[in-house]
């Protein structure tokens, strides 16, 4: 394989310095304001062992169809004015990226800098989805 233009940790550190991250503890006092949607873009089977209270799901793959308006996948979620959108994946580094595509698309987030994976250890709330039958 040749060599690549760029690696992904290079892509993640270019997208961290540009955008704005929000820390776990701050999330967590923020879960209350009605202003603030926080969206989980992990896969299905990651948020079967746990999400945040109230979180939005949008699989990373749909993402910018969703908030797109235009496109015929848009979600009304994410055209809601005056609210704050807060993305988080598992560590940060794929809400790290998307937040970033997201502005250059001109809609405005942030995203949990830590991701999912230390939530439980700050005192985040979790819930699990029920079994199914």
């Amino acid at each position: 394989m040749p060599p690549l233009k760029t690696t992904a940790a290079a892509m993640v550190a270019e997208a961290r310095a540009r955008i704005t991250e929000v820390e776990t503890a701050e999330l967590i006092t923020m879960l209350d304001d009605d202003n603030v949607v926080v969206v989980d873009i992990r896969d299905i089977r990651e948020r079967q062992n746990g999400y945040i209270p109230g979180s939005v799901h949008a699989p990373r793959g749909m993402v910018e169809f969703w908030v797109d308006p235009e496109s015929p996948y848009h979600k009304e979620v994410f055209d809601q004015p005056g609210k704050r959108y807060v993305f988080h994946c598992a560590s940060g580094w794929r809400s790290a990226l998307t937040v970033a595509t997201l502005q250059d698309m001109g809609f405005e987030a942030s995203h949990l800098k830590e991701g999912f994976s230390t939530w439980a250890d700050h005192g985040g709330p979790v819930e699990t989805p029920s079994p199914k039958k």
